[in-house]
């Protein structure tokens, strides 16, 4: 059965799609109402509270989504959110929207990790490779990891491949001992 989480980054994907809303722009607006929630002590107790009235809680998401210009689609959510009480999922809704999004647009999300920083020439090489071997978009996102030796090392999920001086010396290691 799919998460609460889930279930909302669906639904909520599919309102992104068949509205033809901008999904950067969507969830920045999720991102910019979840930090506000995350970060405030009072917004947070106005909106859980069940003694303060509905149309005092919508006023004061209004408020947020007009200084802010969030679409409404994004205010309808939260409102929903409000509603059923699950405005502490709003966190995991927007991780896994964004995962939605990603996988029907074709992206895919690569860590990458090399024993140096790499150039510019360098990161656009290895996102083609990735690109052809995923037959997605990346999204790449790179971190240092001197103890790599050399090389570099990339995940994509679960998969992870290992172009790295210590991941080629432990495989001659391995071969070596059996």
């Amino acid at each position: 059965m799919a998460s609460v989480a889930t279930t909302y980054a669906r639904a909520f994907a599919d309102v992104v799609f068949d509205a033809h809303l901008d999904a950067a722009r969507a969830i920045g607006g999720l991102r910019q109402i979840a930090a506000l929630y995350g970060e405030s002590v009072q917004l947070r107790r106005v909106w859980e509270n069940p003694a303060v009235p509905a149309d005092q809680k919508r006023k004061l998401l209004d408020a947020i989504v007009q200084r802010n210009g969030i679409e409404k689609p994004v205010r309808n959510l939260v409102a929903v959110l409000m509603d059923h009480r699950r405005l502490s999922f709003l966190p995991r809704i927007v991780e896994q929207l964004e995962k939605e999004l990603d996988a029907r647009l074709g992206f895919t999300e690569a860590q990458i990790s090399s024993a140096r920083e790499l150039g510019d020439a360098e990161k656009r090489t290895l996102e083609t490779q990735i690109e052809k071997a995923t037959s997605k978009k990346v999204r790449a996102s790179y971190g240092l990891d001197p103890s790599l030796l050399g090389g570099a090392v990339v995940r994509i999920g679960s998969t992870i491949y290992d172009g790295s001086v210590k991941g080629q010396l432990e495989k001659i290691k391995e071969a070596i001992s059996s």
